[in-house]
């Protein structure tokens, strides 16, 4: 108490003029109209620029759940698209959740191998969250790979950049059909084979998922035609398709889980068995 006391001492001489100067600014101001408008606009100004940079710092700490907001609507939108019964005009929107053939989930990549023959992404979802193996992964720009392996709360996806990865998918424009492979040689390329050579094919091509698949629904982005050259011993075409997707940097997926899928490989082993 008696540093207070020993300080309002020392600097009373001061703590008397600031109290001067205070009282002087403050009869100046509301005795004049210009100086109190100046005054009223500089401290909004002030004011609204503390308040922006405090909404800001309070946007920036809600961008995850904002985010994770945005991943469950583009899901939902997601979901309402791949079971359009018509590719212009109807859509199945008020139909009930059983009766949809696919069901979209989404997840978060929480690890991302890129840099080896077999590449594996994990996700922070598993079995709880309906995740099961053979389901379909894809984000916002085209395929990312299939779901291998799953427990309660993680599964593993086997990357479009995997050695052992097969994929039905055809060229959009002329709708001919091909296998999708990589050849482990770049992370931003991969190979649709076994194109037959009547297809009309040009550089720039969007190559989509195929109708005969029954992971992916049809039409989802892949990439687009690089390069394209005849087999020697087969005559078809094997194809570098440029993907949309950067491999390397993959953050919200949706898992595609085909409500139908079991119904139709059994329609199609009943044909092997034959």
């Amino acid at each position: 108490m008696q540093q207070i006391i020993n300080f309002f001492i020392k600097n009373s001489y001061r703590l008397l003029f600031l109290l001067l100067l205070g009282i002087s600014i403050y009869f100046t101001i509301q005795n004049n109209s210009y100086h109190k408008s100046r005054t009223i606009s500089s401290a909004n100004f002030v004011s609204g620029y503390v308040y922006e940079k405090i909404d800001n710092a309070n946007k920036y700490f809600d961008l995850k759940e904002v985010n994770q907001e945005l991943v469950e609507e583009n899901s939902y939108l997601k979901q309402l698209l791949y079971n359009k019964k018509d590719t212009i005009l109807t859509t199945t929107i008020n139909l009930p959740e059983n009766l949809l053939q696919y069901k979209v989930i989404q997840a978060k990549v929480i690890k991302n191998s890129f840099d080896v023959y077999d590449n594996f992404l994990t996700l922070n979802a598993g079995t709880k969250d309906g995740l099961k193996e053979d389901m379909g992964v894809i984000n916002s720009k085209g395929v990312v790979g299939i779901i291998d392996k799953t427990t309660n709360n993680y599964a593993t996806v086997l990357s479009i950049l995997n050695t052992k990865s097969q994929l039905n998918a055809k060229i959009k424009n002329t709708n001919h059909f091909g296998t999708l492979t990589w050849d482990a040689k770049n992370v931003g390329y991969v190979q649709l084979i076994d194109v037959p050579r009547l297809a009309n094919l040009k550089k720039g091509d969007t190559i989509v998922t195929g109708g005969q698949s029954v992971i992916f629904p049809e039409n989802i982005p892949i990439g687009k035609i690089d390069k394209a050259y005849k087999d020697k011993n087969t005559n078809y075409y094997t194809i570098s398709v440029r993907l949309f997707n950067d491999m390397t940097n993959v953050g919200f997926v949706y898992v595609i889980d085909n409500k139908k899928k079991s119904e139709l490989i059994e329609l199609q082993n009943s044909y092997n068995e034959q």
